[in-house]
């Protein structure tokens, strides 16, 4: 049984647009006491009253153009400079859809200038209509990732960098400054099976959305097992992370479900506060939470997570 790293779940959705009110939310979550604050990815959002829109991959829960995103980078780099503790986790960066040698360059400043505090997260996104806009084959995504994180390593960590392969061409470039130690860590999320596969073979650890009470979690974790022994990778040092929502889940369910995710091996939990993704939209109530009620709420989480 491990000792579950407890992490917040940025409110990306209701937080809002007043920069006092994010950094007050940073401030909070360093304050009590969480080793790291997760944040989420989209550059654009759906009309979803467009009838024609085939919706038929998209998740239950997905998003609209109503709901606001903050750019991940451009947010790290604020969290970096209002925080000094706090880990910053991209749960998950939407990868294929940017350029990789700038992405490898925006995660190496974010490295450095937060003293080595950013994990990565990244995986390959649903939305087409992202893809589309942002210019990108929606159907190269996955071939993409992998070789993309393959050459932000090699940034990272090579002055000099030569690389050809089916979606890149480095002749002679590399970054400066690279980041501490030549490496960011790097993790993946998704659902589908090929996301564990990349994530047991190219992977630092894996980003888990689904509920502790789900009945494939520990299917989840045995199949994790065993690509990762599969791959000649030790399960012991490869990191995940569950997740918890405090929305839609009293303290006693918290602690049952941060207990299930020590007994099967975690080494993360985030607790989201988010009525969104307790699906529950904030706009149904007609005002999203205040920063004071969702460190409360995350308060009350942790209180219950570590009891």
């Amino acid at each position: 049984m491990t000792d579950l790293r407890l992490g917040a779940v940025f409110p990306q959705v209701e937080i809002g647009t007043d920069f006092g009110a994010i950094r007050a939310y940073l401030e909070g979550v360093e304050e009590l006491g969480f080793g790291h604050v997760v944040f989420f990815d989209h550059v654009l959002g759906a009309d979803l009253e467009r009838p024609e829109l085939d919706r038929s991959g998209w998740p239950p829960n997905h998003y609209s153009y109503l709901d606001e995103f903050h750019e991940p980078f451009v947010l790290l780099g604020f969290a970096a400079a209002v925080t000094t503790r706090l880990g910053l986790t991209t749960g998950i960066l939407v990868l294929p859809q940017r350029q990789t040698a700038l992405a490898a360059k925006q995660a190496a400043q974010v490295q450095l200038l937060s003293g080595g505090r950013l994990r990565l997260g990244v995986g390959t996104g649903w939305n087409h209509l992202e893809y589309e806009a942002l210019g990108v084959p929606f159907g190269d995504r996955g071939r993409l990732l992998d070789e993309q994180v393959e050459v932000m390593r090699r940034l990272w960590s090579e002055p000099i960098v030569d690389f050809d392969g089916d979606f890149h061409r480095l002749s002679g470039v590399g970054l400066a400054p690279l980041p501490p130690g030549g490496n960011v860590p790097v993790w993946f999320g998704g659902f589908a099976p090929v996301a564990y596969r990349r994530a047991a073979r190219i992977g630092d650890g894996f980003l888990m959305s689904r509920d502790a009470e789900h009945p494939e979690l520990d299917g989840d974790f045995e199949r994790l097992r065993r690509l990762l022994e599969g791959a000649g990778r030790d399960p012991a040092g490869f990191g995940v992370e569950g997740r918890v929502s405090a929305a839609k889940h009293d303290p006693d369910v918290i602690a049952r479900h941060a207990e299930r995710w020590r007994a099967l091996g975690a080494s993360h939990l985030a607790i989201d506060t988010m009525r969104r993704t307790a699906d529950l939209d904030w706009r149904s109530t007609g005002k999203p939470r205040s920063v004071d009620e969702h460190l409360k709420l995350l308060e009350r989480a942790k209180d219950a997570a570590t009891a």
